[in-house]
Formats: structure tokens, sequence, C-alpha cells
């Protein structure tokens, strides 16, 4: 039983983040460690509700006060078990995660009576982290193999769930991913003091001892047509994402030193894998811009910090959102606030309510600065308030304004897949492509979205592909291809 009282016991906490100083100058991940004995007190905050909210927040529906409950009574093999059996990658929700879960905890109702929701994040993280330590994630190849092959194009973290389900349902699962080393994003574009990669790669491990087969520096739809694809597999599944990123087309953006943060971001990781003793687009001793106030920007920001930008502003088209939830947006919905990461602990300035107007270069074609004016929000679109106007020296540009979606080019245009007005794969309840043995999950399908969105895809996708490769199919479905955010 859960202690109804726990929450008044114990308040919310987390663990500390090592000092701004000592974590910028590497690149190892930001929290200092948590002991068992302060998790335990937190996961018995849990009041295991007559009607658990956080499911609603989780589209994994993860069984959340149930594992809770587990970890306050110290059983924790069970409690991964209770984890794994909705979550194929809760080392990455844990970490990378904003927990929507967590907005819709009954204690998130009025935070000034109870101190605020179960640390249901860092509850998940301290559950998967034990279980590796104590040697509990193990491989779980399937009982019976099929004669069926799967194709699954990206290995992020919705391609990765998918290979991961139909492997252990028994079907000989192949992931085509392009870049050099598996992990898509998780890879590539968060940074190593969100996520260090070896969380990744040991779980990389687990799937390949399972008997998924990876295939990496391969561009589908390149290197190998779509014909030779869909004639060598019984299915395809596409979880490529939504990687065409959204461009500032204003005047000046051809100048030298204006990139899309997804052209920032991986060199940075490749520094880290060993392959660069530099990064290429370096933000050493620059003035900075980052344009947009998302989690990418943010990723932007912390690395810049990491490589010593002189300094950094952060630009974000919409005003400051208020220091606690907006009545527009009741519990247990999303929550409209100010959010603050790590990396905006570190440094830097955040600059609401401006738009760009252009950039200016030097004599030698690089950016120098860039022209802002603030804006206000008018009948239903931006308008410029007028004598703000100004500059704002930077010798680097980040673009981190998010995605338009999927490249259409190669794989997708000879597959003939049609696209919604979104630029996002269309697809059917049983998250069938227009092609007929094609599938898609993920951001390929859904756009820009959370890598919990991700991998409940992921998961669901696979019991598609299932059904449609033997007729029926065990495998959980966690949602459906039109299951929409709590918002």
């Amino acid at each position: 039983m859960p202690d109804p009282r726990g929450f008044l016991r114990a308040e919310r906490a987390l663990p500390q983040r090592r000092p701004v100083d000592v974590r910028i100058s590497d690149w190892h991940e930001v929290y200092e460690a948590f002991s068992p004995e302060q998790i335990r007190a937190q996961a018995g905050r849990c009041m295991d509700c007559g009607i658990p909210f956080c499911h609603n927040g989780c589209p994994l529906g993860n069984l959340i006060p149930e594992w809770n409950d587990l970890v306050r009574g110290d059983d924790w093999r069970t409690a991964i078990e209770r984890l794994h059996a909705t979550n194929n990658f809760p080392e990455f929700t844990g970490r990378l995660c904003p927990a929507p879960r967590e907005a819709a905890c009954v204690l998130a109702i009025d935070p000034g009576l109870t101190s605020g929701a179960v640390a249901i994040k860092q509850v998940e993280v301290e559950i998967i982290d034990r279980a590796w330590d104590e040697g509990w994630v193990v491989p779980r190849p399937a009982a019976n193999r099929s004669d069926r092959s799967v194709a699954v194009i990206g290995s992020g973290p919705a391609g990765l769930a998918a290979a991961q389900q139909l492997t252990r349902a028994g079907h000989s699962v192949t992931v085509y991913e392009r870049a050099d080393r598996l992990g898509g994003l998780l890879r590539y574009g968060i940074p190593e003091f969100k996520m260090e990669k070896r969380h990744l790669d040991r779980r990389l491990e687990q799937m390949r001892a399972e008997g998924t087969r990876f295939v990496t520096s391969c561009d589908v739809g390149v290197d190998l047509s779509a014909g030779a694809l869909r004639s060598s597999y019984d299915a395809v599944l596409l979880a490529g994402g939504a990687t065409v990123g959204r461009d500032l087309p204003a005047p000046g953006r051809d100048l030298a030193g204006i990139h899309l943060a997804m052209e920032y971001l991986p060199p940075s990781n490749r520094v880290q894998e060993g392959d660069l003793s530099a990064s290429p687009i370096s933000a050493a001793g620059k003035r900075v811009v980052i344009i947009g106030g998302g989690d990418t920007g943010a990723d932007c920001l912390g690395t810049a910090h990491r490589q010593g930008a002189a300094g950094v502003h952060q630009l974000e088209i919409l005003p400051e959102p208020p220091g606690a939830r907006h009545g527009s947006t009741p519990w247990p919905t999303w929550p409209l606030m100010m959010r603050s990461g790590s990396a905006h602990e570190e440094g830097g300035e955040r600059v609401f309510a401006v738009n760009t107007e252009r950039f200016l270069g030097d004599h030698d074609g690089a950016v120098r600065a860039i022209v802002l004016h603030d804006v206000e929000f008018v009948e239903g679109r931006f308008v410029p308030v007028e004598g703000t106007e100004r500059e704002l020296p930077c010798e680097l540009v980040l673009l981190a304004m998010g995605f338009t979606g999927a490249q259409r080019e190669g794989l997708l245009s000879e597959l003939e897949v049609s696209f919604d007005q979104r630029g996002n794969v269309v697809r059917d309840d049983a998250w069938q492509t227009t092609v007929p043995g094609v599938f898609v999950a993920g951001d390929m399908g859904r756009g820009q979205s959370l890598i919990v969105w991700a991998i409940a895809e992921g998961r669901a996708a696979a019991a598609a592909v299932d059904a449609f490769l033997t007729g029926s199919s065990m495998l959980p479905a966690p949602i459906r291809p039109t299951t929409m955010a709590l918002c």
C-alpha cells in the first residue's frame, strides 16, 4: 500500500547540478548522484491516486504509481520489470523527456500546498540506472523465429523501439542508418552533457544480442534503391524523423557564420566520439545569437558555453511566459509557464518577443550583427513594435526554430508515399502509408515531437507491422496514429 501521507513527509526534491564553472569545462552529464534513500522518499510521495492522471500525461502508458510504490518498498528488481513493460528505453526518456506526466500529477494541482509533483522522471532514471548496474538488463531473444523480415529505416528512438519489439516477436529485423553511427538525433543531435552516449551504446549491444541487425552508412534511396528494399523485405517501417530544419530566409542569410542547429550540434558530438579534435563550427571567443527558444536552442546554448563563447543571446518570438501555470492551460494539461534548463543556468541572455529582420555582414562576407525588433501579437499575427529596431552584434548565428517535416528527396520520393499539408508522411489507422506494406512511425509521420512520443509510436507501429505479417499481434500498441498530447 502506498503511503497516503508520503507527500506530507517529504518535499519534492531533485539531484543537485554540478557547479557551473565545473560542468562547462567538460561534457559529462550535469547532475550529481542521488542516494537510494532520497529517491525512495521521492517515490513515497506518490499517493496511488484513484485516477492516476499521470497516465494521461504519458503516451507510453507507464505504470507510474506501481513502480513508485515498488521503489518505496526497495523492490527495485520488480520496479524495472514494470517500467520495461511499457518503455523500451527509460534511460532515454528519464534523461531527455520534459516529463508531461509530472505536469499531470495530482500533486501539481497546487504546488503551494504540496511542494509540487512527484519526481517521476528522476525515479524512472534511477530505476533503469540501478538495473544496468545490477546486471538486470539482459538480452531477450525470441523463443521462436518467424520466416518474415522487416526493414526499419532510421535508428532514432522510434526506429529502435519498433525494431526491438519486432525482433522479440521473432521477425528478422534490419535497421538502416545513413549516418556512420546508430542513434539518429540521440547520437548526433543530443549533446553529451544531456545524455552520455554510453547509455545508447549499451542498449544497442542488448539489441544486437537479441538478433537485430544494423547497417550504418547506408542512405536508403541512394545507396540502396526503394525497389531493392521492398523486394528484399516483407515489410518496411519508415522511422527517419522530421529532419528538414526550419530556415530563416531573411536578407543576409547567405553570410558565413549562420547555421542551422543540426549543422552545429553534430560536429560537437563527433568531437566527443573522438572523430574530430575540434568542431569546424565553434563558438569559441565569439558572440553568439541563437534564434529559437526551445529545447534545441537550449542544446545550442549549452554547447556554446562549453566551447567558450564570449557571450550568447537566445531569441524567442513569443512573449516571456509566466512564472507559474497560466490559466489558459489548467491542470492536468501541459502548462504554459517559464522553463529554464541547466544551459540557461550556465549563462547567456534570453530575449523574448523579438523578430529577426535581417543579417548584417562584414567586408569578408561573414555575419557581424543581426537587426531585430520587438513584436506584439495582434489579430493572429506578430506585428513589429515601432521604434524598437536595433542591432545585436554577433559572429555566429544558430537557427533553432524547429523542423518542417521529412526529407522528401531520395527514399520517400522513390516510394511515392503521400504527404499531408504539414509535410508529414500520410498513414492510416494501421500505421500504413499509401504504399501497401510500407509503414511509418515517429516524427516522419507525426511531425516534430518528443522522444517519449517517438518510442510510443515505434511500439504501436511494431504491433501493426506484426499483425500485417502474421494476421494478429500480441505486441502492445499504446497509442493510435491520431492520438494527441494532453494539452
